[in-house]
């Protein structure tokens, strides 16, 4: 019996055969509660909701009926509303044709609205003429040329309206109509209108086209069902059913308040519902149940058994036949082979699929780190290691799939340069990967340094470079309120390339000229290289940056700050290359830096000042951005200009004296006693100090604040010379000529043209 038990238990743990056939059996309980559902649903439910659905198709036809017979009846009380009782001139009793026109234009223009009516026609009693929307005929023509009919003729048509009678629609019946070539078999419903109370005495017949009719209510019905209608005198009037056969239903019938009932009667359910318009009957005539229902119900149970039992076969059978595969998996996975516990296999696969996912990850990251470098390594300006195998694109192909691409440059400048980087880089990487995925497929990014990204943009087309363009405009002014919020960002497109590897490397320069060549006033978020207008018209006055330099000599931060900003603005007015504007920038920082005192580069607080303001100026996103970093840079100058020394022998002192005394007779031997000390000694100091000798530098203070005054000042050569320390004015046009190679009357011409 221990035996027995032990087996039992070593069937279970080790084979597995159960846990497969318990798992399948609980798979076929499911399916067979679900179809099951599903069955009952179907058999039990399907004809209610279709009774349903039809119910409410029939009942829109209904009302689609009434509105045609209103649009009918209201046609009927235009035509008696119109004018001409009589047909005959009051003169002398013949027909009056213009009343004829006027009525027959304007049953016409009644009838154009409904397009199921065939035709209408209006007589007198006493009269053979009858007006259609198409014209006049005799009405004996009409019913014998046009309209054949065996009953429906002239006679009877005289007959019947002679009678007082209702409004009265007639069922559909076959006419002959003719036509330019041949007769065609139509059928028509007719509508008379009712003459127990004379509107007018005109008689009036509506024919209707059945088949029109019935293509205007767009009847969907059941499979089986039928529409009847009947009139106010419960005659058949229409009916999608040939064989209807009423006897005894409408007696059986019962209405309710709402002008609706329901009657059973053999396999048929009877819908009534009765007009509020015209009190006719509508007869909605469906199957009450599916016919041969309950053969259907016993083949699902027979199919449903069969199902079952062949599905606990097969769970038999597969549970067998995947034991040992299973066994061998869990192996596999790193698992011990007693017992198919599942468990092992899932843990297993989530392991696998984890390590799957890191390797694909670190494949994806090795790869673009490999495409950088390939990239990086084309646009290098000096060459790599000839032989082949060491070089990456041995093992990667080109960085582009498509027959063109461009170099797109993007950098980003944050708005707020005190906050720290808002987005890392490999977000800002997808951001602008999705963004230029929407221009082209074969899309790469690759940083570079200081938020500036490189990008490849592959295009199969030359003319996809101007799409680019204007698409990327767009992109990026949004990306600024978007996902890159708080950052500026601007770009320069290069020219369009053949994607071959030597390509690269100009396409990367030309991208890079235009960042380098972009105006600085450029509002565009986008620059084309191609649209680049290169120019040197700089603006740099040497005596206003050597005054500049004078002033952070001597700490007058505020006329420092004036220079700079006259001078950045007026280069931005011309609408310099950025570069340029840095290379001033630099130039003017240089100025300054030379009076900074030796003190102030104790620990290196000068060389760091110089490597932040490079920086800046190299990243800077527009003029106003360099102007704000040159200010700050001579605050920071400007604290450590002043120094205490007790020696006027100085530079500070002697350019402050010559700048405040430049007017005067400042001879060399004067400005040495100035200073005690000889004018030997006075003349090589200065020399060594300035570059320039004394009488040089002397001369450029004086023509710097002539110059001024020559462009600013109304006053006379003569004045100009004297206020500006020349004794006479023959000695003021001679140095000025000298040093500017003009005379002082031509300078001030150029300047007062300009």
């Amino acid at each position: 019996m221990r035996k027995d038990g032990y087996d039992l238990k070593r069937l279970f743990t080790n084979t597995g055969i159960v846990q497969i056939f318990c798992s399948l059996l609980l798979v076929i309980g499911i399916m067979y509660v679900s179809n099951y559902i599903v069955y009952k649903n179907s058999i039990s439910g399907i004809y209610e909701k279709v009774a349903q659905n039809n119910n409410l198709a029939v009942k829109t036809m209904i009302q689609s009926f009434d509105d045609s017979f209103r649009s009918v009846n209201n046609i009927i009380h235009a035509i008696h509303g119109l004018p001409y009782s009589s047909l005959e001139s009051e003169e002398d009793g013949r027909i009056d044709m213009a009343k004829v026109y006027t009525m027959q234009d304007s049953i016409s223009t009644l009838v154009s609205s409904v397009d199921f009516i065939e035709e209408v026609i209006v007589f007198y009693d006493d009269m053979d003429l009858a007006i259609t929307s198409i014209g006049t005929s005799s009405l004996n023509q009409l019913f014998d040329k046009k309209y054949k009919h065996d009953l429906y003729n002239e006679n009877y048509w005289r007959t019947y309206v002679k009678g007082k009678h209702g409004f009265k629609v007639m069922p559909g019946q076959y006419f002959k109509v003719a036509t330019d070539a041949s007769w065609q078999r139509k059928k028509l419903m007719v509508a008379i209108a009712g003459n127990k109370i004379r509107i007018s005495n005109k008689n009036i017949i509506i024919l209707m086209d059945e088949t029109a009719l019935l293509k205007h209510l767009n009847q969907k019905m059941i499979p089986g069902a039928s529409l009847i209608v009947l009139d106010q005198d419960r005659s058949v009037v229409m009916s999608t059913d040939a064989s209807t056969d009423l006897s005894g239903v409408m007696d059986e019938v019962y209405f309710n308040a709402s002008d609706e009932g329901s009657l059973t009667k053999e396999d048929y359910q009877y819908n009534f519902y009765k007009s509020e318009f015209n009190d006719f009957v509508y007869i909605n005539k469906v199957p009450y149940q599916f016919q041969n229902i309950d053969s259907v119900i016993s083949a699902n149970e027979m199919i449903m058994i069969s199902a079952i039992i062949s599905a606990i076969l097969l769970s038999v059978l597969l549970s067998i036949y995947l034991n040992r595969p299973v066994k061998k998996i869990i192996r596999q996975l790193g698992g011990t082979s007693r017992g198919n516990d599942f468990r092992k296999i899932l843990s297993g696969v989530v392991k696998m699929q984890m390590e799957i996912d890191e390797t694909k990850q670190q494949l994806k990251v090795a790869e673009s780190e490999a495409r950088r470098s390939l990239f990086l390594q084309a646009v290098d300006e000096y060459a790599y290691a000839a032989d082949p195998d060491l070089q990456p694109q041995s093992i990667y192909s080109d960085p582009v799939r498509s027959k063109y691409f461009a170099i797109t440059m993007v950098h980003l400048d944050p708005k707020d340069k005190e906050q720290q980087p808002m987005l890392p880089v490999e977000k800002i990487i997808e951001v602008l990967h999705q963004v230029l995925q929407k221009v082209s497929d074969d899309v790469h990014v690759f940083y570079d340094k200081n938020l500036h990204f490189i990008t490849l943009v592959g295009m199969e087309q030359p003319n996809d470079r101007s799409l680019l363009l204007k698409r990327l405009k767009g992109m990026f002014a949004q990306l600024e309120q978007e996902e890159l919020q708080g950052y500026s960002v601007w770009a320069s497109v290069s020219k369009l390339y053949t994607a071959e590897l030597v390509n690269y490397k100009p396409a990367y320069r030309s991208a890079m000229n235009g960042l380098l060549y972009r105006a600085v006033n450029e509002s565009s978020h986008v620059l084309d290289v191609e649209k680049i207008h290169y120019g040197w018209s700089l603006y740099f006055p040497f005596d206003r940056i050597e005054k500049l330099s004078n002033y952070m000599a001597n700490g007058k931060l505020q006329e420092a700050k004036e220079i700079i900003s006259e001078t950045l603005r007026e280069n931005a007015n011309r609408n310099v290359h950025h570069h340029q504007m840095g290379h001033i920038a630099k130039t003017m920082f240089l100025y300054m830096l030379r009076h900074a005192s030796v003190t102030a580069n104790a620990d290196d607080e000068m060389y760091k000042l110089e490597q932040r303001f490079l920086h800046r100026i190299d990243f800077a996103h527009d003029y106003l951005d360099i102007e704000q970093a040159l200010i700050e840079a001579a605050k920071h100058i400007a604290k450590h200009s002043k120094q205490e020394e007790t020696n006027r022998l100085n530079p500070n002192f002697i350019s402050q004296y010559i700048e405040l005394h430049y007017m005067e007779n400042l001879y060399l031997d004067h400005i040495a006693e100035i200073v005690e000390t000889s004018p030997k000694y006075f003349s090589s100091y200065f020399k060594k100090t300035f570059g320039i000798n004394y009488v040089e530098y002397l001369n450029k203070v004086r023509l710097s604040h002539a110059k001024e005054l020559l462009k600013d000042s109304s006053l006379s050569i003569s004045e100009i010379g004297e206020k500006t320390g020349y004794l006479n004015s023959s000695t003021f046009t001679t140095t000025f000529k000298k040093y500017y190679g003009i005379s002082p009357s031509e300078y001030r011409k150029q300047n007062s043209s300009e």
